[in-house]
Protein backbone atom coordinates (compact mmCIF):
# COMPACT_ATOMS: atom_id res chain seq x y z
CA UNK A 1 0.00 0.00 0.00
CA UNK A 2 2.79 2.20 0.88
CA UNK A 3 4.12 2.02 -2.77
CA UNK A 4 0.63 2.47 -4.34
CA UNK A 5 0.67 5.69 -1.74
CA UNK A 6 4.10 6.71 -3.22
CA UNK A 7 2.95 6.16 -6.54
CA UNK A 8 -0.07 8.39 -6.64
CA UNK A 9 1.91 11.34 -4.64
CA UNK A 10 4.25 11.20 -7.51
CA UNK A 11 1.56 11.06 -10.19
CA UNK A 12 -0.18 13.88 -8.26
CA UNK A 13 2.73 16.44 -7.94
CA UNK A 14 2.99 16.25 -11.67
CA UNK A 15 -0.07 17.52 -12.54
CA UNK A 16 0.48 20.00 -10.14
CA UNK A 17 3.46 21.18 -11.90
CA UNK A 18 2.40 20.34 -15.04
CA UNK A 19 2.64 23.42 -17.67
CA UNK A 20 1.34 24.39 -20.67
CA UNK A 21 5.34 24.83 -21.63
CA UNK A 22 5.47 20.84 -20.61
CA UNK A 23 2.52 19.63 -22.93
CA UNK A 24 4.40 21.70 -25.61
CA UNK A 25 7.87 19.58 -24.86
CA UNK A 26 5.60 16.20 -25.06
CA UNK A 27 4.15 17.56 -28.42
CA UNK A 28 7.17 17.98 -30.10
CA UNK A 29 8.58 14.98 -28.88
CA UNK A 30 5.93 12.99 -30.16
CA UNK A 31 6.37 14.52 -33.52
CA UNK A 32 9.90 14.20 -33.38
CA UNK A 33 9.44 10.73 -32.83
CA UNK A 34 6.50 9.62 -35.19
CA UNK A 35 9.25 11.21 -37.61
CA UNK A 36 11.67 9.31 -36.71
CA UNK A 37 9.56 6.00 -36.91
CA UNK A 38 7.78 7.11 -40.31
CA UNK A 39 11.62 7.50 -41.38
CA UNK A 40 13.09 3.74 -40.62
CA UNK A 41 9.82 2.23 -41.24
CA UNK A 42 10.71 0.40 -45.01
CA UNK A 43 14.10 1.11 -45.06
CA UNK A 44 17.61 -0.16 -44.36
CA UNK A 45 17.75 1.94 -41.40
CA UNK A 46 15.03 0.16 -39.79
CA UNK A 47 17.01 -3.17 -40.09
CA UNK A 48 19.84 -1.12 -38.32
CA UNK A 49 17.69 -0.13 -35.44
CA UNK A 50 16.93 -4.22 -34.58
CA UNK A 51 20.57 -4.68 -34.36
CA UNK A 52 20.62 -1.53 -31.94
CA UNK A 53 17.64 -3.04 -30.15
CA UNK A 54 19.83 -6.63 -30.19
CA UNK A 55 22.69 -4.94 -28.97
CA UNK A 56 20.84 -2.77 -26.16
CA UNK A 57 19.25 -6.05 -25.25
CA UNK A 58 22.92 -8.26 -25.09
CA UNK A 59 24.48 -5.08 -23.08
CA UNK A 60 21.54 -5.97 -20.46
CA UNK A 61 21.98 -9.21 -20.08
CA UNK A 62 25.78 -8.73 -19.43
CA UNK A 63 25.04 -6.81 -16.44
CA UNK A 64 22.38 -9.15 -14.84
CA UNK A 65 25.01 -11.97 -15.39
CA UNK A 66 28.12 -10.13 -14.73
CA UNK A 67 29.78 -11.34 -18.07
CA UNK A 68 32.51 -9.28 -17.67
CA UNK A 69 34.04 -9.17 -20.95
CA UNK A 70 31.07 -8.71 -23.33
CA UNK A 71 29.86 -5.71 -20.90
CA UNK A 72 33.14 -3.88 -21.42
CA UNK A 73 33.22 -4.27 -25.09
CA UNK A 74 29.37 -2.79 -25.56
CA UNK A 75 30.06 -0.38 -22.67
CA UNK A 76 33.41 1.03 -25.00
CA UNK A 77 30.97 1.03 -27.94
CA UNK A 78 27.63 2.87 -26.86
CA UNK A 79 30.48 5.78 -25.57
CA UNK A 80 30.52 6.18 -29.04
CA UNK A 81 27.43 5.45 -29.87
CA UNK A 82 26.77 9.33 -31.32
CA UNK A 83 29.43 9.50 -33.76
CA UNK A 84 28.76 5.60 -34.67
CA UNK A 85 25.14 6.30 -35.46
CA UNK A 86 25.82 9.41 -37.57
CA UNK A 87 28.15 7.75 -39.70
CA UNK A 88 25.72 4.77 -40.02
CA UNK A 89 22.70 6.75 -40.64
CA UNK A 90 24.65 9.13 -43.01
CA UNK A 91 22.31 8.90 -45.78
CA UNK A 92 19.33 8.96 -43.74
CA UNK A 93 19.91 11.85 -41.76
CA UNK A 94 20.71 13.85 -44.75
CA UNK A 95 17.55 12.61 -46.58
CA UNK A 96 15.61 13.87 -43.29
CA UNK A 97 16.97 17.26 -43.34
CA UNK A 98 16.56 17.33 -46.83
CA UNK A 99 12.96 16.52 -46.00
CA UNK A 100 12.67 19.42 -43.63
CA UNK A 101 13.90 21.89 -45.20
CA UNK A 102 11.78 21.14 -48.23
CA UNK A 103 8.83 20.67 -45.92
CA UNK A 104 8.12 24.29 -44.23
CA UNK A 105 8.76 26.06 -47.59
CA UNK A 106 5.31 27.68 -48.86
CA UNK A 107 4.56 27.40 -52.81
CA UNK A 108 4.06 30.81 -52.52
CA UNK A 109 7.76 32.03 -51.67
CA UNK A 110 9.65 32.95 -54.49
CA UNK A 111 10.87 29.50 -54.85
CA UNK A 112 8.06 28.72 -56.87
CA UNK A 113 8.03 29.43 -60.32
CA UNK A 114 4.44 29.85 -60.47
CA UNK A 115 4.43 32.56 -58.54
CA UNK A 116 6.72 34.66 -60.09
CA UNK A 117 5.80 33.95 -63.72
CA UNK A 118 1.98 33.40 -64.02
CA UNK A 119 -0.10 32.35 -66.50
CA UNK A 120 3.24 31.71 -69.18
CA UNK A 121 4.39 29.55 -66.86
CA UNK A 122 1.08 27.84 -66.24
CA UNK A 123 0.88 27.11 -69.96
CA UNK A 124 4.29 25.78 -70.21
CA UNK A 125 3.78 23.33 -67.48
CA UNK A 126 0.41 22.45 -68.70
CA UNK A 127 1.62 21.73 -72.40
CA UNK A 128 5.03 19.95 -70.71
CA UNK A 129 2.66 17.23 -69.05
CA UNK A 130 0.18 17.16 -71.48
CA UNK A 131 3.74 16.24 -74.02
CA UNK A 132 5.17 13.85 -71.49
CA UNK A 133 1.70 11.83 -70.86
CA UNK A 134 1.40 11.59 -74.80
CA UNK A 135 4.88 10.65 -74.99
CA UNK A 136 4.40 7.89 -72.19
CA UNK A 137 1.43 6.06 -73.89
CA UNK A 138 3.49 6.03 -76.92
CA UNK A 139 6.28 4.30 -75.36
CA UNK A 140 4.23 1.97 -73.40
CA UNK A 141 2.93 0.58 -76.84
CA UNK A 142 6.61 0.65 -78.62
CA UNK A 143 7.63 -0.90 -74.88
CA UNK A 144 10.41 2.02 -75.13
CA UNK A 145 11.88 2.66 -72.00
CA UNK A 146 12.15 6.23 -70.76
CA UNK A 147 12.98 8.14 -68.04
CA UNK A 148 11.68 11.91 -67.21
CA UNK A 149 12.87 13.80 -64.24
CA UNK A 150 10.38 16.67 -63.17
CA UNK A 151 12.31 19.28 -61.35
CA UNK A 152 10.49 20.93 -58.87
CA UNK A 153 11.77 22.90 -55.42
CA UNK A 154 14.91 20.76 -54.97
CA UNK A 155 16.95 22.28 -57.74
CA UNK A 156 19.05 19.32 -60.01
CA UNK A 157 21.75 21.32 -61.76
CA UNK A 158 24.17 18.48 -59.60
CA UNK A 159 22.71 16.12 -61.60
CA UNK A 160 21.53 18.21 -65.15
CA UNK A 161 25.53 18.41 -65.48
CA UNK A 162 25.83 14.74 -65.74
CA UNK A 163 23.73 14.86 -69.21
CA UNK A 164 23.79 17.00 -72.20
CA UNK A 165 22.35 20.56 -72.15
CA UNK A 166 19.55 20.68 -74.27
CA UNK A 167 17.17 23.67 -72.80
CA UNK A 168 14.67 23.16 -75.20
CA UNK A 169 10.48 23.17 -75.79
CA UNK A 170 8.95 19.65 -75.02
CA UNK A 171 7.40 17.97 -77.53
CA UNK A 172 6.08 14.35 -78.44
CA UNK A 173 8.55 13.80 -81.70
CA UNK A 174 11.84 15.41 -79.32
CA UNK A 175 11.10 13.05 -76.47
CA UNK A 176 11.03 10.16 -79.07
CA UNK A 177 13.91 11.00 -81.06
CA UNK A 178 15.65 10.89 -77.00
CA UNK A 179 14.59 7.65 -76.10
CA UNK A 180 15.02 5.90 -79.62
CA UNK A 181 16.79 2.50 -78.43
CA UNK A 182 19.59 3.37 -80.56
CA UNK A 183 19.85 6.97 -79.53
CA UNK A 184 23.42 8.18 -77.99
CA UNK A 185 21.30 9.40 -75.07
CA UNK A 186 18.41 6.92 -74.71
CA UNK A 187 20.04 5.33 -71.30
CA UNK A 188 20.06 8.67 -69.98
CA UNK A 189 17.01 10.19 -67.91
CA UNK A 190 15.48 13.96 -69.26
CA UNK A 191 15.42 16.72 -66.47
CA UNK A 192 12.59 19.22 -67.00
CA UNK A 193 13.22 22.47 -65.86
CA UNK A 194 10.15 25.55 -66.36
CA UNK A 195 8.59 23.25 -68.55
CA UNK A 196 11.34 22.59 -70.85
CA UNK A 197 13.80 20.05 -71.35
CA UNK A 198 16.78 21.13 -69.85
CA UNK A 199 19.33 18.15 -70.26
CA UNK A 200 18.99 14.88 -71.35
CA UNK A 201 21.46 11.75 -71.32
CA UNK A 202 21.40 12.05 -67.33
CA UNK A 203 22.50 9.76 -64.50
CA UNK A 204 20.43 9.59 -61.71
CA UNK A 205 21.49 7.51 -58.03
CA UNK A 206 20.30 4.46 -57.26
CA UNK A 207 17.79 3.51 -54.48
CA UNK A 208 19.71 1.51 -52.01
CA UNK A 209 15.83 0.00 -50.55
CA UNK A 210 16.99 -3.40 -50.09
CA UNK A 211 13.37 -3.89 -49.77
CA UNK A 212 11.73 -3.19 -53.23
CA UNK A 213 10.48 -5.39 -56.35
CA UNK A 214 13.60 -7.86 -57.06
CA UNK A 215 11.72 -7.65 -60.83
CA UNK A 216 12.60 -3.80 -61.16
CA UNK A 217 15.11 -3.29 -63.27
CA UNK A 218 18.08 -0.19 -63.30
CA UNK A 219 15.72 2.46 -64.88
CA UNK A 220 13.22 1.83 -61.88
CA UNK A 221 15.92 1.94 -59.39
CA UNK A 222 17.47 4.99 -60.68
CA UNK A 223 13.43 6.80 -60.71
CA UNK A 224 13.02 5.98 -57.17
CA UNK A 225 16.30 6.58 -55.99
CA UNK A 226 16.19 10.41 -57.65
CA UNK A 227 12.41 10.56 -55.72
CA UNK A 228 14.31 9.92 -52.44
CA UNK A 229 17.06 12.56 -52.63
CA UNK A 230 15.13 14.92 -53.95
CA UNK A 231 11.59 16.41 -54.17
CA UNK A 232 11.22 15.58 -58.11
CA UNK A 233 8.72 13.76 -59.92
CA UNK A 234 10.11 11.20 -62.25
CA UNK A 235 8.04 9.55 -64.86
CA UNK A 236 9.42 5.75 -65.87
CA UNK A 237 8.32 3.53 -68.34
CA UNK A 238 9.45 0.08 -68.63
CA UNK A 239 11.15 -1.59 -71.62
CA UNK A 240 10.32 -4.55 -70.93
CA UNK A 241 6.34 -4.60 -69.90
CA UNK A 242 5.47 -0.87 -71.17
CA UNK A 243 3.91 -0.17 -67.60
CA UNK A 244 4.10 3.28 -67.20
CA UNK A 245 5.11 4.74 -63.46
CA UNK A 246 5.54 7.68 -61.49
CA UNK A 247 8.39 7.51 -58.59
CA UNK A 248 7.79 10.65 -55.84
CA UNK A 249 9.10 10.22 -52.14
CA UNK A 250 10.42 7.58 -52.40
CA UNK A 251 7.46 5.59 -53.66
CA UNK A 252 6.61 4.21 -57.08
CA UNK A 253 2.85 4.37 -58.36
CA UNK A 254 2.42 2.00 -61.96
CA UNK A 255 0.36 0.80 -63.79
CA UNK A 256 -0.93 4.32 -65.15
CA UNK A 257 -2.75 5.15 -68.77
CA UNK A 258 -2.29 8.09 -70.23
CA UNK A 259 -5.26 10.04 -68.79
CA UNK A 260 -4.20 8.63 -65.07
CA UNK A 261 -0.61 9.84 -65.72
CA UNK A 262 -2.11 13.70 -66.71
CA UNK A 263 -4.04 14.04 -63.69
CA UNK A 264 -1.50 12.82 -61.47
CA UNK A 265 1.52 14.83 -63.10
CA UNK A 266 -1.15 17.84 -62.52
CA UNK A 267 -2.15 17.30 -59.01
CA UNK A 268 1.85 16.84 -58.02
CA UNK A 269 3.46 19.81 -60.44
CA UNK A 270 0.77 22.80 -60.66
CA UNK A 271 0.48 24.36 -57.40
CA UNK A 272 -3.15 24.29 -55.74
CA UNK A 273 -3.46 28.31 -55.68
CA UNK A 274 -3.96 27.65 -59.32
CA UNK A 275 -8.07 28.21 -59.91
CA UNK A 276 -9.19 25.62 -62.45
CA UNK A 277 -10.48 27.90 -64.55
CA UNK A 278 -6.62 28.92 -65.90
CA UNK A 279 -5.92 25.28 -65.84
CA UNK A 280 -8.49 24.56 -68.70
CA UNK A 281 -7.35 27.49 -70.67
CA UNK A 282 -3.56 26.58 -70.20
CA UNK A 283 -4.52 23.57 -71.83
CA UNK A 284 -7.11 24.92 -74.11
CA UNK A 285 -3.75 27.23 -75.73
CA UNK A 286 -1.33 24.48 -75.36
CA UNK A 287 -4.02 22.16 -77.67
CA UNK A 288 -4.57 24.94 -79.92
CA UNK A 289 -0.64 25.40 -80.08
CA UNK A 290 -0.17 21.94 -81.59
CA UNK A 291 -3.32 22.35 -84.08
CA UNK A 292 -1.30 25.75 -85.33
CA UNK A 293 2.12 24.11 -85.64
CA UNK A 294 0.49 21.25 -87.49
Amino acid sequence: MGFLESWFETIGDIFITFRFSDAVDIILIAIIIYGLFKLLRQTRAGQLVKGLVILVITYAISAIFDLTMINVILTTIFEFAVIILVIVFQPELRRALEHLGRKNISKRTLLSPFTSKGDDMTIKWTKAINDIADSAAVFSYSKTGALIVIERETVLTEISSTGIELNSDTSVALFGNLFFNKAPLHDGACIIRDGKILSAGCILPLTDNKLINASLGTRHRAAIGMSEESDAVIVVVSEETGIVSIAVGGKLIRELDRKELFNKLIELIIPDELEKQDLFTALFKSRKEKKDEK
